[in-house]
């Protein structure tokens, strides 16, 4: 079989071979080189201008460092490896502009994942029509792609605690954003990966270097995905796709238009639209977005479960009613995600298999008595409060007196 190299800056080089190629040369496979892999994040940290396309590429390099990995312990097969590779770099075909910004809207106004999207285009486009020139079972590959597969652990190998996604994602974000804290030794862990139940399991020489990556993995969370400026980009992306989301042509979206929607083309669209009253508020924020105008945040608080649960909109009214700015002006963020990440089936990763002494010693150990993992379980929840900046003070001052009335009858 025939493989080419390309030249990556986190894996040194990825080996393809030529139905891989004929994918990735696809433009439905081409539209993800113009969907940022980090949404706002470049305008933080300037070189952050990766895409979904490379990261689509260090996954299918991992997953199969993975998958020979457990070729080579008499677990998988060569046919297996070759379905794992193109499940993982399919396993992001579905997303949208902006990547997770964009799936959130169409999940809350169309209840659609990009793993949804994501098995129609593998299904019923010309991405499944190579697969199934190719000899492969499309749905198959789908279903590996999206942790729908009846053999866990080939799901666990694309998503969740010790897959090929989180290892990629790390590496490649950290690289691009000069993140220190995100390198891990990857290959540590992979070589030490074997299976027990159906499950993933890790070697416990390895648990150092899985405590390290779930510390790595949180701290990009705090520094990086959630860091206050790249968060108030991406509510100004946020709230103009969704004000305008009707005059977008979103509502109506089938999945040919959907493969024609990219970051780019998205932002484009918006600051094209025709002016009415809506429209103009959209236009404000997403050309704001483009000159690098951003929201400035007020308030910032991290939320605990005895925390008060006043919802966005009420908390939007409160602040208007006090400080006498519009409510149209006021922005509640609530940045919120699992300190460990979720199973393919989407549910909290609660233990983890260990095994020693050749297998012999098998352990299930719950999260919470790994000693570095365990000072992060539960979530990262954190509420922040932005403005325009010639509103600056006034919310911040009402938000403040909010807050502050609220912790003073919550410790009476």
């Amino acid at each position: 079989m025939k493989f080419i190299n390309i030249i990556d800056p986190i894996h040194d080089f990825i080996k393809l071979n030529l139905h891989e190629i004929e994918i990735i040369d696809n433009p439905i496979f081409q539209r993800l080189r113009k969907i940022k892999q980090l949404s706002g994040a470049h305008l933080v940290y300037p070189s952050a201008m990766h895409s979904r396309f490379e990261h689509s590429l260090g996954v299918l390099h991992v997953a199969n460092f993975i998958s020979i990995t457990l070729y080579e312990k008499g677990i998988l097969n060569n046919d297996d490896i070759k379905k794992i590779r193109l499940a993982a770099l399919l396993h992001d075909i579905g997303h949208g502009p902006f990547s997770h910004l964009f799936e959130e809207i169409l999940i809350e106004k169309r209840c659609m994942s990009h793993e949804k999207i994501g098995n129609e285009v593998i299904q019923y486009t010309e991405i499944g029509d190579i697969l199934s020139k190719h000899g492969f079972d499309k749905r198959q590959i789908s279903d590996i792609a999206f942790g729908n597969s009846k053999t866990q652990f080939i799901n666990e190998i694309i998503s969740g605690a010790l897959s090929a996604d989180i290892m990629d994602y790390l590496l490649r974000d950290g690289y691009f954003t000069g993140a220190e804290h995100a390198k891990i030794d990857h290959k540590r862990i992979v070589q030490s990966l074997g299976i027990h139940n159906d499950r993933l399991s890790l070697e416990k020489s390895a648990i150092y270097s899985f405590e390290s990556m779930m510390h790595s993995r949180y701290q990009m969370f705090r520094t990086v995905y959630f860091h206050k400026t790249v968060r108030s980009a991406e509510v100004m992306l946020l709230n103009s796709i969704k004000s305008s989301f009707d005059e977008l042509g979103l509502a109506e979206l089938n999945i040919d238009n959907y493969l024609k929607l990219d970051d780019y083309s998205m932002l484009l669209k918006i600051l094209n639209l025709i002016p009415s009253k809506t429209t103009k508020y959209a236009k404000k924020l997403a050309k704001n977005y483009v000159d690098r105008i951003l929201l400035k945040c007020v308030f910032e608080k991290y939320l605990h479960d005895n925390d008060t649960n006043i919802t966005s909109y009420e908390l939007v009214k409160s602040i208007s009613d006090t400080s006498k700015v519009d409510p149209s002006k006021i922005f509640i963020d609530r940045s919120t995600t699992s300190s460990m990440p979720l199973t393919p089936s989407k549910h909290e990763y609660d233990s983890i298999t260990l095994t020693s002494n050749n297998n012999l010693e098998i352990q299930k150990t719950p999260v919470s008595k790994i000693p570095l993992i365990s000072t992060l379980t539960g979530s990262m929840n954190i509420l922040r409060i932005y403005t325009f900046r010639e509103y600056k003070k006034k919310v911040e001052i009402a938000a403040r007196s909010i807050f502050n009335t609220n912790e003073t009858k919550n410790s009476n």
